[in-house]
């Protein structure tokens, strides 16, 4: 697929004598952060344990009648049940609000839905499970309950009183019972926030608290600007220096290094593993992890969930594998025709349908709705590409469909079987009608353009005041044109990457450089020629060595022949 790159700024040589403090001064301006509080506010995110109900978009009053019914419910040794979801911000969201009442005294337990037996959120059959097990006066929901006016409703009936704690975008009918919400924060930020709350008023401390919300905010994607910033930065902190024995013996099993942790870690390596456990297993295990005090048990439960990852992993691979083969299969002549992707099979297990389709939209740069066909109904996962409202073109289809959520980026759908044919064709045509050209071309954007000679450790150092990074702040992008590539090797166990020397034809300062998933270019690299580049900068380590690299995001090829 092509990528347009669009370049913010392009420094020319009268420019190269910016410092390295100034370039992160143009880059905050060119992402809207511009006065010296708002600067300020975002170079040193204040203790998000300071911020009130209001700061955080949360109703103070339904906030009070919340806790006024948990006080009582503890006060009275009432059954509670905490009902999270299964992905990792549910997990710690789950976390949070058990681990708190837990300490609180309440007579309280979690639950988690099974994915493929009870299906996403509260729903009728959850109800029952808990009521056989727990009998519950009071069901508080975590992560999910906002769309659930049918099955409080059905709680109600059995005597159980809910309350609701999401963070995921209201229906026009809410469900009739006291509802803790903002969409500010992940859904283990919303737990979080209570649970501080409840703290508050018990006179109890858990400060290393804000490391399980760090965790599922980043999990979540949750853009990494103002308050989720903050529980970020100040989470990351708290994760670096825990005591938290499960949380330390999922660090271990990952191979992360504690005290260098960040954004990316918790996304690739950490979040993977709990996510597995809902995808395949149970993900109550993934919460027992998090809460354990036995040491043996938290080993055990790690180990568990990094060999269930690596099973999701095998399966995703297999399954992407196939739905590749499937696509190109079904797509005659040129498959960049096809302006959406939408395949459905028998084998495809709806635990890792969402991951392949978000492989499929990265790989083929194209809207993508994988379905798993069971006994009839199929579960549907859908990614898209930006100016293509997924969910809403979904939504479009509503006479085929049992049930739809999402958002403009990624959706999940139950369709019945015999009605897969007709919504094909008519997501098909709709994505013909909207995407043209210019919204399936990727778009690759780089905040400056500079000099080699500018990548210095004291650009690096400055960069880094911008962490943490991630979706909403993403790692600063460069360009540097007229680069000679001197060496040039594949890499990596099934050599699909690329290890590069690069410098500027007229100076003698070499840069080692990494192309992940480049395997491609090795062959145009070898040419003689010049090439442009678009890279972040990474500080590499390696046997106590300490030296920058440029991690490679595109090559482009202008100056060949």
């Amino acid at each position: 697929m092509s990528r347009k790159w669009q370049i913010i700024h392009k420094y020319g040589d009268s420019d190269t004598a910016l410092s390295a403090d100034e370039i992160v001064e143009a880059i905050l301006r060119d992402r809207g952060i511009t006065t010296v509080a708002e600067k300020n506010d975002f170079l040193n995110p204040s203790d998000p344990s300071s911020l009130n109900a209001k700061d955080v978009g949360i109703d103070p009053e339904k906030l009070s009648r919340a806790m006024g019914r948990i006080e009582h419910a503890v006060k009275n040794k009432e059954s509670i049940v905490v009902y999270a979801d299964y992905d990792a911000d549910g997990i710690t969201a789950g976390a949070i609000l058990w681990e708190t009442l837990w300490k609180l005294g309440a007579r309280v337990m979690p639950y988690i839905p099974r994915r493929v037996e009870e299906g996403y959120g509260l729903s009728e059959k959850g109800i029952d499970a808990v009521r056989a097990q727990y009998d519950p006066a009071l069901i508080i929901t975590v992560d999910h309950g906002i769309t659930a006016r049918d099955q409080v409703e059905y709680a109600k009936k059995l005597g159980i009183e809910v309350i609701i704690t999401d963070h995921h975008v209201p229906p026009a009918s809410l469900p009739k019972c006291t509802i803790v919400h903002t969409t500010k924060l992940s859904g283990s930020g919303v737990s979080w926030f209570l649970a501080k709350e409840l703290n508050r008023v018990y006179k109890s401390e858990n400060a290393e608290l804000i490391a399980l919300p760090a965790m599922g905010t980043i999990a979540d994607l949750l853009p990494l600007i103002g308050i989720n910033r903050s529980i970020v930065k100040w989470g990351l902190a708290a994760i670096r220096k825990t005591k938290r024995i499960g949380l330390e013996a999922l660090i271990r099993e990952a191979g992360v290094e504690k005290a260098t942790l960040d954004t990316y870690a918790v996304s690739h390596m950490l979040a993977p593993r709990l996510n597995a456990m809902g995808r395949l297993e149970h993900a109550l295990d993934a919460l027992r992890l998090l809460c354990t005090k036995d040491e043996t048990k938290a080993a055990l439960l790690a180990q568990k969930l990094g060999l269930t990852n690596k099973e999701r992993q095998k399966l995703t691979e297999e399954t992407v594998t196939h739905a590749r083969d499937l696509f190109v299969g079904a797509s005659p002549g040129d498959i960049s025709k096809k302006k959406l992707i939408f395949l459905a099979h028998e084998s495809y297990n709806p635990g890792v349908i969402g991951l392949v389709a978000g492989r499929l939209t990265e790989e083929y740069y194209r809207p993508t709705i994988v379905l798993s066909i069971g006994d009839g109904f199929a579960k549907a996962s859908a990614r898209s590409i930006a100016g293509f409202n997924i969910v809403e073109a979904i939504r479009t289809c509503s006479e085929l469909l049992v049930d739809v959520g999402g958002h403009p980026m990624a959706a999940g759908f139950t369709v019945e079987t015999k009605n897969i044919p007709k919504l094909q064709k008519k997501l098909e045509a709709l994505a013909e009608k909207e995407l043209d050209e210019g919204k399936l071309t990727r778009v690759l954007k780089i905040d400056t353009q500079i000099l080699l000679s500018a990548v210095t450790q004291t650009l690096w150092k400055a960069l880094q005041s911008m962490a943490p990074f991630g979706f909403g702040n993403y790692e600063p992008v460069f360009a540097t044109t007229g680069i000679r590539v001197s060496d040039v090797r594949l890499i990596g166990a099934t050599k699909k990457h690329l290890k590069l020397k690069v410098h500027e034809p007229l100076s003698r300062d070499v840069f080692d450089a990494v192309a992940f998933n480049m395997a491609g270019e090795y062959g145009k690299l070898q040419s003689e020629g010049l090439v442009d580049i678009a890279y972040t900068i990474d500080m590499n380590e390696w046997n106590g060595r300490r030296n920058l690299q440029l991690k490679i995001k595109d090559i482009a090829m202008p100056h060949r022949e």
